[in-house]
């Protein structure tokens, strides 16, 4: 512990030292930029919106403390041949030189935006405080008072566009008495121009719509005007009112080439069919059932042009897998008197069929092995955008540290598992148009597992039937209809039985060493609200998320033997064809926020919970679906499985340490250091529990009056490899307050740190929440 002092000691150190020369690299009459600060006289204007505008910032700093770059850089010689010197100014960050033009040019444009905002009379000065060689910037804006629309007026001669916009008028931004505010001007004006475009005016943009603002003299007040421009494609053209298109034919072509031009003279065709009116031409084999392009298609002949409907059947046909672009595109044509709307929906096709292998290593509480497996994916499996896949999987693992005499030493593990996906809502009675609004994909899968260990052999296998679906690229649903699992164990050795099992100590032992039925169902929802803009659930954005899951298994069993008076076995448990069931209910609810401060730069939330509960033909939860505490994803300050239930300390048997109540809370701190590297400090607290009380695990059970003083707590730092793709994690967790003691200064690890005893090293990929 004393060791771990001094490399603290000597680490602060250094970074001290780094800052006594942090202008080493400041040319004579320059000026390291040190600090920026955007300052307002207004609370309505404030200065994080307005940080954007600032073309030139310091050096970064690492937790918004250091500049730690900065630091590594000037830690390198004037000999900029030398190897090493070279590295450290590669992972280090060159000094931010003032530069006077630049403050100039983001001075006018902090002043352009608050001016935009309605406060046309401010102005914003800058202010430089220099010491040494390092100079301070403050940006210090005086808003002034703001200018109001006192009168509204609408300039629209066009009156079929007039009477669209009168029926959309309860969604306008603009209103007598608001803030003269130039961005909520250009806002509305996308807003009218992308409600025409669901309207049939297939070529309306935003610039034929203007606004003239009077200011009324020696006042504060703006007479505003909306104007829309009549038509005109050239200069020179006479105006005319703004044409509504409608759809007059839609083709299909199923084999085009992005890389080739996009002229329709170009594309190769050599065959085409007719399908309820739809032209489809395809070059040597139609690869899709014609019915499936019609059914994602989101517009139809007759229809006003929406733009809307069009990308829709952007979505629509981006989730077939046999499909790898989607391009729509539309050409006017004159039939009779009237100008129409020819659509050629353009489709690129993928690669359908591929095989791919895997190896990998495995490390199981200290026991070192290998796994490999082999899938085969079909993506147009019955020529409508089905997705077949088939796995096959083998593992093998050395098994140390068993007792007594075993006739093997080794993990064996061979499985099979097969799926196959249709992308569309498969149910019987219902409608064809409520499926394809739904937009669910359909998923039937199998799988089959055979284990052999030391102890004894196991067999799992399962049926599975679901929906899954998205909604505006952040919900997402997934609905089990139905999911059978079978766990089969067809040998156990004596030695495990008499030593675990026979004793009837261990409930958990007990119930999940048995051959078990387990027949579920269940629902999960996840909103993002950060959508696809989300990267890795980094500092993007200000976003959150929610998760929850409801399920349930062996209600539809249990009211079958019921009603058919079935006998229990000597369990006491019904039994369908000799194997006893799972009865349970469990939810689970978490919450995660990520709220930006800076660029590099973030604090993230955290906060989850979960019950399960046994009941009618069960006594406990099966294994599978206990929950557990510890680990990477949860208190870090304990190794996986290691904390509870309760202030329950451990016994080294895992199977102990799980339980039915779980809770779970996380502050993290994010920031980026360099390269691809991040850095973390964060804080963890949670718990498992469970609902009864039993013998072997003392002190696990919840109760109102105790669970709130068995909360664990732990503290750590991080550090995050982001590949883009993926991340690598590595986090080291120390225990605050650990829960197995009452009191004493084994409860206080915070206050009487013992590194060997509390700490906990974690490697993960992924973040955590």
């Amino acid at each position: 512990m004393r060791k771990g002092y001094l490399y603290t000691i000597f680490f602060f150190a250094i970074l001290m030292l780094a800052s006594c020369s942090a202008t080493k690299f400041v040319p004579d009459g320059s000026y390291l930029l040190d600090e920026v600060k955007v300052i307002t006289d207004n609370k309505e204007v404030k200065p994080s919106n307005l940080r954007m505008y600032v073309r030139q910032n310091p050096n970064a700093k690492w937790f918004s403390l250091i500049k730690t770059q900065l630091y590594v850089y000037d830690l390198s010689g004037r000999d900029s041949t030398k190897w090493i010197n070279k590295f450290l100014r590669k992972i280090g960050d060159a000094p931010v030189i003032y530069n006077e033009s630049e403050a100039k040019r983001s001075q006018e444009e902090i002043t352009k935006a608050v001016q935009n905002m309605g406060y046309m009379g401010a102005s914003v000065k800058r202010v430089t405080k220099t010491k040494k060689k390092k100079l301070k910037l403050h940006y210090e804006v005086t808003t002034g008072k703001p200018y109001i629309v006192r009168t509204l007026n609408y300039d629209i001669k066009d009156s079929k566009i007039a009477e669209y916009m009168q029926k959309d008028s309860a969604s306008t931004l603009l209103k007598e008495g608001m803030l003269f505010d130039v961005n909520v001007l250009d806002d509305e004006r996308q807003r009218i121009t992308d409600n025409l475009l669901r309207k049939g005016y297939y070529k309306f943009n935003k610039d034929y719509i203007s606004y003239t603002a009077d200011t009324v003299r020696n006042t504060y007040l703006v007479d505003l005007t909306l104007h829309l421009h009549p038509f005109k494609l050239r200069t020179e053209d006479t105006p005319r009112e703004h044409y509504q298109y409608r759809i007059n034919k839609i083709n299909f072509i199923t084999d085009y080439d992005v890389l080739q031009s996009s002229a329709l003279s170009s594309i190769e065709i050599n065959d085409s069919i007719h399908y309820k009116d739809y032209p489809i031409y395809y070059k040597d084999k139609l690869y899709l059932r014609p019915k499936v392009l019609t059914d994602n298609l989101r517009f139809s002949v007759g229809d006003l042009y929406n733009e809307r409907d069009v990308q829709r059947t952007y979505t629509y046909f981006g989730r077939l897998p046999a499909l790898k672009y989607t391009n729509i595109r539309f050409f006017e044509t004159t039939v009779g008197d009237t100008t129409m709307l020819n659509c050629y929906v353009m489709l690129t096709k993928s690669k359908h069929k591929s095989i791919s292998f895997e190896l990998e290593g495995t490390n199981s509480a200290g026991d070192l092995g290998a796994a490999a497996s082999v899938s085969f994916q079909h993506r147009n499996l019955f020529h409508g955008s089905e997705t077949f896949m088939m796995k096959f999987r083998g593992a093998y693992e050395a098994i140390t540290g068993l007792q007594g005499d075993y006739r093997n030493n080794n993990y064996t593990e061979y499985g099979v598992e097969t799926s196959i996906n249709f992308p569309s809502f498969l149910f019987p009675f219902l409608s064809s148009d409520f499926k394809r609004n739904i937009r669910a994909t359909t998923e039937f899968g199998l799988q089959y597992s055979y284990q052999l260990r030391p102890e004894f052999s196991r067999t799992v296998a399962s049926a599975s039937w679901s929906y899954k679906w998205t909604q505006r690229q952040r919900t997402q649903h997934r609905i089990d209809m139905i999911d059978i699992g079978y766990l089969y164990l067809p040998w156990i050795s004596d030695k495990f039985r008499e030593d675990y099992i026979n004793k009837g100590q261990n409930h958990i032992f007990e119930y999940n060493y048995k051959n078990r039925l387990i027949v579920r169902m269940g629902y999960s929802y996840n909103f993002n609200s950060a959508g696809n803009a989300l990267i890795n659930n980094t500092i993007t954005s200000n976003s959150y998320s929610i998760r929850a899951n409801i399920e349930s298994a062996g209600n539809i069993l249990y009211a079958l033997s019921k009603a058919t008076s079935l006998h229990k076995n000597n369990d006491g448990e019904y039994a369908i064809l000799g194997i006893p069931y799972a009865q349970y209910i469990k939810g689970d609810f978490d919450f995660a926020k990520n709220i930006r401060i800076d660029h590099r730069n973030s604090l993230a939330f955290h906060a989850g919970i979960g019950i399960a509960v046994p009941y009618g033909n069960a006594k406990t939860i099966p294994f599978e679906k206990q929950y557990f505490s510890g680990g990477a994803n949860s208190v870090r300050g304990w190794s996986v499985r290691d904390l509870g239930p309760g202030s329950f300390p451990g016994d080294g048997n895992f199977l102990n340490q799980s339980g039915d109540i779980k809770l779970d809370a996380s502050i993290e701190y994010r920031s980026k250091l360099f390269w691809k590297f991040q850095g973390a400090a964060f804080i963890d607290a949670g718990n498992i529990w469970t609902i009864r009380d039993y013998a072997n695990q003392p002190g696990g059970v919840f109760k109102f009056n105790k669970f709130y003083k068995q909360i664990a707590v732990a503290y750590g730092l991080g550090l995050r490899l982001d590949l883009d793709f993926f991340v690598l994690r590595f986090d080291g967790g120390m225990k605050a307050i650990n829960p197995a003691y009452e009191s004493g200064k084994q409860r206080w690890p915070i206050i009487h740190p013992d590194f060997s005893r509390d700490f906990a090293f974690h490697f993960a990929v992924g973040y955590p929440f």
